[in-house]
């Protein structure tokens, strides 16, 4: 706008109005400016005028006199400022008079809140819960378009309903200390479950915050947001229940924190390891013995990190001493939400478990020593044969010896011969002693000793007792044991009554296939794959597919004097040794028996 000057006279009726004002010409001059509006330019002077006024002024001045009407409301940016122009026509005089006034709080105020409404609507019409407005009498008076998602409505089908009819009937007896709550304090936080139009219930949280008359205090509307937690608390219930099997469960959990260090004991390991609630948690060092800890430590960790679980047989110590407690263990890896680890250790007590295998064992070699006493029996005559030779022989040397020494004075040679005579005899009743002691060993009761055993020597002392048996039935037995095989870890006893009983299963064999006729069988040994395998092979009829499918059955025979123990029990033996016994046709004929056994390692 170009300047001119602006006269020093002001009318009175500028020089009495309280707002900024001033006179226009028809070119949007300024004739003449009150005080109040000089006031409001500042030290600048009349120089800003133009800065003050709306951008479109002089379009405004001759608008406002060409159509003979003010013009009101008109928006000017003055500096942080924001003025309200009003231009009324003086048509008469062809001039306008112009006023404003600062209306900066006033824009600035609905900007602000025209800006909250546009960001109010926008987190309405996108958020995933659902905010909804209510009357004092629980009505929704609108929702959000997120009620369509979380209960099936939408917000139009939602006015006016009752917020009632959707609540649970167990949870409606909340809305009535809600509506007490709000008037109150104004604010309340619940959780319920709500229908969903489908049928089906969902748990909601809702936060509800009061709005009041401002003169009289009166609750007139309530604003509610709600969220879906059917997710958490079923969640929740899970974890009540599983902590409720936790407390109950009768194996031992033990919660332990990445450091090793034990957080929790269920109930039943506080009762397994005599610990109270107010005691202290142990430490790993103190429940589990050195060599179970050192195999937790260098073994289960990184298992259970890889795979997510570790098992092992273990022992407990209870704190307060005494008998340590046989358990079998499981170690367990868990990741925390924040990537966390932490373990869980659950033990199963094994204690009736090893009585149960103690008995079974007890059982077991009851059953053993009788089978041994029907074999001795079924052996006699062959024994009392291998005991007769060297009595006789004894006898024999004795009576020789009788008569060198009555021929002592005319015989120079009679007294060497009566030395040679009794060295006989003492390897002779040498011989019968070993005999005696062998089936004594053989014939011994008690708990089984497990031991390192040469497999080459048990073997042989089995074919010393079958030996007899053998012979009587043209029966040869041909070993291939070789020297230098590694040891298994094995009672003697039983192994020999193992190995026993299959030489004679294939003795008989033999005989039945090829009687009167000399026949052999074949006892090897060989070591490999970590373990030593001991084969027993006949050339008799062998065995269908049936019969090799139930050999091992208990009572399944097929000798007409046989109890169908021998097998079944040979089996059981091997597997108590940790090994294996298995039936297969042999090549060219007849039947094959391996006994597996694993290596006694080196310690």
């Amino acid at each position: 706008m170009p300047t001119h000057p602006v006269p020093s006279s002001v009318s009175p009726l500028l020089a009495l109005d309280p707002q900024p004002s001033l006179l226009l010409d028809v070119q949007a001059r300024p004739l003449e400016l009150n005080a109040a509006l000089l006031a409001l330019l500042g030290e600048s002077g009349p120089q800003t005028l133009a800065g003050c006024l709306p951008a479109n002024h002089v379009q405004l001045v001759r608008a406002c006199l060409e159509q003979r009407r003010a013009i009101e409301e008109v928006e000017a940016q003055f500096g942080e400022r924001v003025l309200l122009w009003n231009f009324v026509p003086d048509p008469q005089e062809g001039r306008v008079l112009a006023r404003c006034r600062d209306a900066s709080a006033q824009i600035l105020g609905e900007r602000e809140a025209a800006r909250a409404r546009r960001l109010y609507r926008l987190i309405t019409e996108n958020t995933t819960d659902l905010i909804s407005r209510h009357d004092p009498d629980g009505r929704f008076l609108d929702a959000s378009p997120a009620s369509w998602t979380l209960l099936g409505y939408w917000p139009e089908e939602l006015r006016g309903k009752p917020v009632r009819t959707l609540v649970h009937v167990r949870e409606r007896t909340q809305l009535r200390c809600a509506r007490e709550a709000l008037e109150q304090h104004g604010y309340h936080t619940m959780s319920y479950r709500v229908r969903h139009r489908a049928g089906h219930y969902l748990w909601f949280e809702t936060a509800s915050r009061a709005i009041r008359d401002t003169y009289t205090g009166a609750v007139v509307e309530v604003i509610s947001v709600s969220r879906d937690i059917t997710a958490r608390v079923r969640a929740e219930e899970n974890n009540r229940r599983l902590a409720g099997v936790v407390e109950a469960n009768t194996d031992l959990v033990l919660f332990i924190d990445p450091a090793g260090q034990v957080t929790y004991l269920n109930p039943a390991a506080r009762r397994t390891l005599g610990i109270g609630e107010r005691q202290p948690m142990p430490s790993l060092a103190g429940l589990f013995a050195r060599d179970d800890l050192a195999r937790l430590q260098a073994e289960g960790w990184n298992t259970a990190e890889r795979q997510g679980a570790w098992g092992a047989d273990a022992r407990l110590q209870p704190t307060g001493g005494g008998a340590s407690v046989p358990v079998s263990l499981v170690l367990l890896a868990h990741s925390a939400i924040g990537g966390e680890r932490y373990y869980s250790l659950v033990a199963r007590d094994m204690t009736e478990r090893e009585l149960r295998e103690a008995q079974q064992h007890r059982h077991q070699d009851e059953l053993a020593h009788t089978a041994r006493l029907v074999s001795l029996g079924e052996l006699a005559s062959g024994l009392a044969h291998e005991i007769n030779q060297p009595l006789a022989a004894v006898v024999n040397y004795a009576s020789a010896s009788q008569r060198y020494l009555q021929s002592l004075e005319h015989n120079p040679q009679a007294a060497l011969r009566v030395a040679q005579g009794l060295e006989r005899i003492t390897e002779h009743a040498q011989h019968a002693s070993e005999v005696i002691k062998r089936l004594r060993a053989f014939l011994r009761k008690g708990q089984r000793r497990m031991q390192a055993l040469d497999v080459a020597e048990v073997a042989r002392g089995a074919v010393r007792l079958c030996g007899w048996e053998a012979s009587a039935g043209q029966v040869t037995i041909e070993t291939q044991l070789p020297d230098g095989l590694p040891p298994v870890y094995a009672d003697r006893v039983l192994l020999e009554q193992v190995l026993l009983n299959l030489l004679r299963n294939a003795i008989d064999a033999n005989r039945e296939a090829h009687p009167g006729q000399p026949t052999a069988i074949v006892l090897t040994a060989h070591a490999g794959n970590g373990q030593v395998t001991i084969e027993v092979r006949d050339c008799g009829p062998g065995l269908s597919d049936a019969e090799l499918e139930r050999v091992f059955t208990p009572f399944y025979t097929s000798k007409p004097e046989g109890l169908g123990l021998g097998l079944s029990m040979s089996r059981g033996i091997v597997e108590g040794f940790g090994g294996s016994l298995e039936a297969q046709r042999a090549e060219g004929g007849g039947l094959s028996m391996r006994c597996r056994l694993p290596i006694q390692p080196i310690q």
